[in-house]
């Protein structure tokens, strides 16, 4: 019905026949019912009269409506359509594409129910406003695609004024999957069965937005003691005046070996490239990284450094991309976070969720199984969301957060 609804041909449709946009067409998701009304008393139950009976009783007793709405188990996924994947700031309509499929892989991956949600508007107290009003309706808020730094500042407001889990997928699903890849790239490079002390690894991060802010802050919480952060005017350091107040923040709390330069600088001895930023790294700065090194490269569709080149001088190599090995890709962790989060009612979803989330990515891969192209599993191994979140149920009883 779909097809025949949205006829085109080559002539009035140049994407007709290209499998992508088939793919698409009529969008990738669609709202379906749970129970049927076939008669006139199912009618009387699910609709009025009935109904009134359940919307009294949860006025009575607003904690019901997680168990007798879909509340319990649906989550907004919100854009404003700022940061769309590499594509920047193409406004609400065109992000939606993208809002379905995070929506269709919460349910494909952990059997969460989502709605796409693209606002037109930037102003972050606008949208702030507008997502609380429309909270009632959900059990968790997933931002999504909002450029930096007004991205910070909308998740830090929406948990001020919330309680039910507020999650900004490109930070926190970013940085959970890398901190498990590398725990994992630690183990394959260590020596004698004995993983590498994270706390002895020096680690530079090329880019200083969502991901990058949000990588530096959960391996800064799991031990990285030397840890740099680059942005495109060079190492954040307290000395730079052209900081914003996260960068500021991070600069703070990073670098202790007083680093200064560009990105190229930086590189020396280190033992973990993380780019996630795009450009290019030369490879003679990659050929100055320590033995044993580890090159994440996450820009997509084109890695920081190519995997070929990547090869020639790291033990480890990770990108964003889908057709090499060890792809750091967020429905790894999203959908299992907010099934956890939900199956124990969370109010929020805390640091100490997000690192077990990693630690229970990482476990997957058994010693036997570890190898430099497998650091991280694959996205359709069955295990990763029910073990992800198990994972963060019990993280969440143990920081209180756990609410039934």
């Amino acid at each position: 019905m779909v097809a025949e609804a949205f006829p085109s041909d080559s002539v009035s449709d140049p994407y007709a026949g290209d499998p992508v946009f088939d793919l698409h067409v009529g969008g990738k998701i669609e709202v379906t019912s749970a129970v049927h009304v076939t008669n006139a008393d199912e009618l009387s139950m699910a609709y009025t009269p009935g109904v009134a009976r359940v919307c009294t009783a949860i006025a009575e007793d607003p904690s019901l409506v997680r168990k007798y709405t879909w509340k319990s188990n649906v989550v907004a996924v919100v854009t404003d359509g700022t940061a769309v994947l590499g594509l920047g700031d193409i406004g609400p309509a065109a992000s939606l594409p993208v809002m379905e499929g995070k929506a269709l892989l919460f349910k494909e991956f952990g059997g969460v129910d989502s709605v796409p949600i693209a606002l037109d508007c930037t102003d972050v107290d606008e949208f702030v406003e507008t997502v609380v009003r429309l909270a009632p309706t959900f059990g968790g808020i997933n931002l999504e695609d909002i450029s930096a730094p007004r991205c910070f500042e909308i998740e830090r407001k929406l948990k001020e004024r919330l309680d039910i889990p507020v999650f900004h997928d490109d930070q926190h699903g970013t940085a959970v999957v890398v901190l498990a890849a590398l725990r994992n790239a630690l183990r394959l490079t260590g020596q004698n069965g004995i993983s590498r002390a994270i706390e002895d690894i020096r680690v530079v991060i090329s880019g200083a937005g969502a991901a990058g802010v949000a990588c530096a802050r959960i391996l800064l919480q799991a031990g990285v003691g030397d840890l740099a952060v680059v942005d495109s005017k060079g190492v954040l350091s307290e000395d730079r005046a052209d900081l914003n107040p996260v960068k500021l923040s991070l600069a703070k709390d990073t670098n202790t070996g007083g680093l200064s330069g560009r990105l190229v600088d930086a590189l020396d001895g280190a033992d973990v490239f993380l780019g996630v930023s795009g450009g290019t790294v030369p490879e003679e700065a990659v050929a100055r990284m320590a033995p044993g090194a580890m090159i994440f490269a996450l820009a997509n569709p084109n890695p920081e450094v190519h995997p070929d080149i990547a090869h020639r001088h790291a033990a480890v190599v990770a990108t964003g991309r889908s057709d090499f090995p060890n792809q750091i890709n967020n429905v790894l962790a999203f959908p299992g976070i907010f099934r956890g989060a939900f199956d124990v009612n969370a109010s929020r979803i805390t640091e100490g969720m997000k690192l077990a989330a990693a630690e229970a990515l990482a476990a997957l891969i058994s010693d036997d199984d570890l190898r430099p192209d497998y650091v991280i599993p694959s996205p359709f191994d069955p295990r990763v969301a029910p073990a992800v979140a198990a994972a963060v149920a019990d993280a969440a009883r143990q920081d209180g957060v756990a609410r039934g």
